[in-house]
């Protein structure tokens, strides 16, 4: 959360055993408060929300202007080469 950005309260209810799984984060130290661990939840389901959209959106594009015989063959080169140079 950026400092100084505006916030709005809202009201959420939570089933008992989620609620003292978030408890134990705070008490672990993980999170500062059980609104902090909210936060971070939050916040992680609209990143993947937003990557989800970033994927659908470059798979669309890959649909609408498929890659040439060419550049297939190329990424597959290049793919061959990076897993040729890990140290397994």
């Amino acid at each position: 959360m950026l400092i100084g950005m505006p916030t709005e309260q809202i009201a959420v209810r939570l089933p008992e055993e989620l609620l003292e799984r978030v408890d134990e984060l705070v008490e672990a130290g993980v999170y500062e408060s059980r609104a902090a661990a909210v936060r971070a939840g939050l916040e992680v389901l609209a990143d993947l929300a937003r990557r989800r959209a970033l994927d659908d959106a470059i798979i669309d594009g890959y649909r609408r202007v498929p890659p040439t015989p060419g550049e297939r063959a190329s990424a597959l080169a290049s793919l061959h080469d990076a897993i040729a140079e890990e140290p397994w």
